[in-house]
């Protein structure tokens, strides 16, 4: 029995290696679609959560990406059925619940089930981004931990690995009951920032709020000991800061902020 990966909405197709528009970026061969119910075709949806990285993993690891179709209902329902056995098989699912992330977190938990319903050996769901992982403690009363609730439907859905990149908090991962690896993206801008030849003196780390020191902190580590400038923000609201106060010096620096995740800045 081998491992497959299977991601959702891609067919197999035969590639020798890596499109490119001529960028650097990866090309996504167009492949005609089988012949669907009438009750779906009307509701197809073309575009799924992040298919450029996982054409890019699946040739990188030198195998072919799963065949599934992912389409819809005409109320929104999410419809799986899986184009090929995955009987006795090492499944991974590669899907971050990235905006919309109810849509991407449905879709997933429907995958996980219709893998497990099909008899797959081991089934890893890879989820470069956790949503709902913001919401992992009670701050004021009546309110819902997101974060363990999301874990339980991916855990009940029957996933039986968890891989993940930069949780927002590293105790999300004890709401699993499932094993969970946790990568993180530190080493890759690290390399990033060394190939730009700055000077360490000119660099200062930021964290965007009090709650981001300490991981703001370990990355300056990292830098040589660059210093390290705070953003004191004050919040009336979720997404909305009434107050913002630095603290620490910037002028004329390179400045490197460091955060877990954006989901209201623009360009």
């Amino acid at each position: 029995m081998g491992s497959k990966l299977c991601v959702m909405g891609w067919k197999k197709c035969d590639i020798s290696g890596p499109l490119n528009f001529g960028n650097g970026k990866p090309a996504i061969p167009v492949l005609n679609d089988q012949t669907l119910p009438k009750f779906l075709e009307s509701a197809r949806v073309d575009e799924n959560s992040n298919h450029a990285l996982s054409q890019e993993i699946a040739w990188y690891m030198g195998l072919e990406l799963g065949k599934i179709n992912i389409k819809r209902f005409a109320d929104g329902e999410i419809y799986v059925q899986l184009q090929e056995s995955v009987r006795g098989c090492d499944v991974f699912l590669l899907q971050p619940t990235c905006p919309p992330a109810n849509e991407n977190l449905m879709e997933l938990l429907v995958m996980i089930d219709a893998c497990r319903r099909a008899s797959a050996k081991n089934i890893t769901a890879v989820i470069p981004y956790f949503g709902y992982a913001r919401a992992d403690r009670k701050t004021q009363g009546r309110e819902s931990i997101a974060a363990k609730l999301v874990a339980n439907l991916i855990t009940e859905a029957g996933a039986n690995r968890i891989l993940t990149c930069d949780l927002h908090a590293g105790q999300s991962m004890g709401y699993f009951d499932i094993p969970v690896d946790h990568v993180y993206g530190q080493p890759v801008i690290l390399d990033y920032l060394a190939s730009k030849t700055i000077c360490s003196s000119d660099l200062v780390v930021v964290s965007p709020d009090v709650g981001g020191v300490a991981r703001a902190r370990a990355f300056a580590k990292k830098l040589s000991d660059a210093p390290l400038a705070i953003v004191d923000k004050r919040r009336h609201g979720h997404n909305v800061a009434e107050v913002m106060n630095l603290i620490g010096d910037v002028k004329g620096k390179v400045a490197v902020m460091v955060d877990d995740m954006i989901d209201t800045a623009g360009e």
